[in-house]
């Protein structure tokens, strides 16, 4: 689907992006009216089946799973169309952008370095050789019985998927007896999602213990613009690592955050990133920064409502000046205090109601609320899950303000979740 201005702008002089986008994605809204409200006219690539695509009546859906022919199809759309940027909304096509980046005369990152960013082992691997502190590491073939090699793995320890996003599939381990559980539990996540085990790996790294951050940063020729860090006030030791509450600006010490922008900055070049929005996890002990994950796109969600820089430029507006060689007045994130909670989800069935909605939006300080997760439908929390019931946003002076709202919304909240057995037995019935 092709999304133009309000004010139909002059062919000559406009600019035009191609977005790449799962049809998931919670981020094309922001993008298309940030592109609007520049001038900008936008281009969107959906990832979907081939079976699909009639039925949905998308003009430019494309299966991201068929990485060469979706390739050259992106290529040709582009080279028809005329584009100035190209860009992956999420995960799902950051790969692809950067492939067909390589073929069109746009900004893109090294199709190594977009991969890299993805796979986690790679990742662990190339930031060990660049000299970036990061866990201890090893892969596993993800079919091999977890007792051959519980001997040669330190406690306590982190399970994860090499690929998954997020936090999903992400398992904490003890000792020996929850390392079993813990790869058990992956073999089945992996095999849900249509993964053969005997030819898929999973990593096992060392678990850092400390305070864990987000940052948001815009990388410019290899150079590192930090627009914000995030502070996780919650306490993510496991067994899950359900994110939760993200404030800004952060309220570590000016030394530290420094050190956490210097080791961001180094990641991205281990890994050959070098241009467009990174998002990248940190934790923060006696010893410094530790880099967990780094994505070649900007934080997910909803997450980026709560983000304003300059006079008033969302994240998204910010991303698209950035691709499109448009000035950037400023980079500097606007002086109040924000945040978001991911609303998680207490426990696996089927939503039948959210109420506390309007007690949770009369707390002082909350900026809005929004439910994603859909009303009779089956959900599921991490590690099996890959979603959040929605979002709460908060506005205040202070980030401790900004925290306690957030919290206190939450507890308005009433969730109703059935089995999914109550359900299998009405439609029995």
């Amino acid at each position: 689907m092709t999304q133009t201005t309000d004010n139909d702008p002059d062919p000559v002089t406009s600019k035009r992006v191609m977005l790449l986008m799962s049809p998931a994605t919670y981020r094309a809204a922001a993008f298309f009216a940030a592109a609007r409200g520049l001038g900008i006219e936008t281009i969107s690539v959906v990832d979907m089946p081939d079976h699909l695509q009639e039925y949905w009546g998308e003009s430019h859906g494309v299966d991201f799973s068929d990485t060469v022919r979706a390739t050259t199809t992106i290529v040709e759309l582009a080279r028809r169309d005329g584009i100035d940027a190209l860009l992956s909304v999420d995960d799902s096509a950051t790969e692809l952008a950067a492939l067909a980046g390589s073929q069109l005369s746009v900004p893109h990152n090294a199709p190594e370095a977009a991969v890299a960013a993805r796979d986690k082992h790679r990742m662990r691997s190339m930031l060990a050789a660049g000299g970036v502190r990061c866990p201890g590491f090893q892969t596993y073939a993800a079919i091999a019985d977890p007792s051959t090699y519980a001997d040669d793995v330190s406690y306590p320890c982190v399970v994860k998927p090499t690929r998954l996003s997020g936090s999903r599939g992400v398992i904490r381990a003890n000792d020996a007896v929850e390392l079993a559980v813990a790869v058990r539990r992956l073999q089945s996540i992996l095999t849900s999602d249509g993964n053969d085990l005997t030819t898929t790996d999973i990593l096992i790294e060392d678990y850092i213990p400390g305070e864990e951050v987000a940052v948001e940063g815009l990388l410019t020729d290899g150079e590192l613009h930090v627009l914000t860090i995030f502070d996780k006030p919650d306490p993510l030791v496991g067994p899950f690592f359900e994110e939760t509450i993200y404030t800004t600006p952060s309220r570590l010490p000016a030394g530290v955050q420094e050190a956490i922008a210097r080791e961001t900055a180094a990641c991205a070049a281990a890994l050959g990133l070098r241009t467009g929005p990174v998002h990248a996890e940190l934790r923060i002990n006696a010893e410094g920064p530790w880099i967990l994950e780094i994505a070649g796109r900007s934080i997910g969600g909803l997450c980026s409502t709560v983000l304003s820089f300059g006079a008033g430029m969302c994240l998204e507006e910010l991303i698209l000046r950035h691709a499109v060689g448009m000035e950037i007045p400023s980079y500097d994130r606007s002086s109040n205090a924000a945040g978001v909670m991911m609303i998680p989800i207490p426990k696996a069935g089927i939503l039948r109601k959210v109420g506390g909605t309007d007690e949770a939006r009369a707390v002082e300080h909350i900026d809005g609320i929004e439910i994603t997760a859909k009303l009779n439908y089956p959900i599921k929390p991490l590690p099996e899950g890959a979603s959040y019931l929605g979002f709460i946003f908060a506005r205040a002076d202070t980030p401790e303000d900004v925290e306690r709202a957030l919290r206190e919304a939450h507890a308005q909240l009433q969730i109703r979740i059935d089995p999914m057995m109550l359900m299998q037995n009405v439609a029995a019935g």
